[in-house]
């Protein structure tokens, strides 16, 4: 059973608030869950934060015994310095593309 530590969706439409859990990696995103260890709003508060609450002694324990964190919770664990900062996924470069335009103009030039 591989355990993840993701976001589960509550609130109302247009104004989501998540909780932070553990649960199976199989269960649906709103399902059943192991332990709840945290709550996230993602709505900006009156002083232009979001809210994040976490029990970092329970969000240690479940990180000792192998869950894995998704992009977002990675992201926000960091902020709070308890993991190290993900490494940004790198680019794929790719040629521009050059419009019909682009090459009449160059042509008459």
């Amino acid at each position: 059973m591989v355990v993840a530590i993701r976001l589960s969706r509550f609130g109302q439409r247009n104004t989501p608030y998540y909780r932070i859990v553990v649960a199976d990696s199989r269960a649906p995103r709103d399902g059943k869950f192991i332990e709840q260890i945290g709550a996230y709003n993602p709505l900006r508060q009156k002083d232009n934060s979001k809210e994040v609450v976490l029990d970092f002694d329970r969000v240690k324990y479940w990180l000792s015994v192998g869950a894995q964190p998704s992009e977002r919770i990675a992201k926000l664990l960091s902020f709070a310095n308890v993991l190290p900062t993900p490494p940004v996924p790198a680019r794929k470069i790719t040629p521009t593309t050059v419009t019909v335009e682009e090459t009449a103009e160059a042509t008459t030039a």
